[in-house]
């Protein structure tokens, strides 16, 4: 494959491997956040949950990579409609006044699952990758609120994203900035992959 490629453009070719290459990284070093993220958890003996939308289950998918996460994680939800995000404790009230996509709504995410599973963490995390979801009138493509809620303490952020690769990268994008946050929360350094 490479060599054929070579013969035909060898910039393209390049600007394909260095994507690659820096996309694979990407993951692996997210994937090693979440595993130091999880492991302080279960050295802390603190629970965690989520409720995820536009991540749709990666993060708790990650937090399940370490061995021994079944001590912590208490279970997820992927809430990936609105009319899911209701059923699991979100008040219909909050996305008919702030819309699906706010910080509102990712704030009752993180206390609806923390509370459904009595954690000690909670995460919530809702947005739209790179297309208009023609479901909801406030979607604006990579846009992404956030929330984890600590005792009784709720820390949200919002953030644009860039176009990605693919879905899977929207994913870890999104994810990544959830560690980022969850890291200070637990005063666990985070190793930078994002600008």
């Amino acid at each position: 494959f490479v060599n054929i490629c070579l013969k035909t453009d060898r910039h393209v070719l390049y600007s394909i491997c260095l994507c690659l290459r820096d996309n694979e990284q990407m993951e692996k070093t997210i994937r090693n956040n979440y595993r130091r993220l999880t492991g302080c958890l279960i050295d802390r003996k603190m629970t965690i949950t989520t409720m995820e939308s536009i991540t749709c289950g990666q993060i708790a998918s990650m937090i399940t990579d370490t061995e021994g996460a079944s001590a912590i994680l208490k279970g997820a939800f992927v809430t990936y409609s609105n009319e899911a995000k209701i059923m699991q404790g979100v008040p219909e009230a909050v996305i008919e006044t702030y819309g699906v996509y706010s910080k509102e709504t990712a704030r009752a995410m993180a206390e609806a699952c923390k509370q459904a599973y009595r954690a000690d963490i909670g995460i919530g995390i809702t947005g739209t990758t790179g297309n208009i979801d023609p479901n909801n009138q406030d979607s604006v493509p990579g846009e992404v609120y956030y929330a984890v809620a600590v005792s009784d303490t709720i820390i949200d952020g919002y953030f644009q994203m860039g176009e990605q690769d693919s879905r899977l990268y929207y994913k870890l994008y999104a994810a990544e900035k959830v560690a980022e946050t969850l890291g200070e929360v637990l005063g666990v350094e985070i190793e930078a992959v994002l600008a």
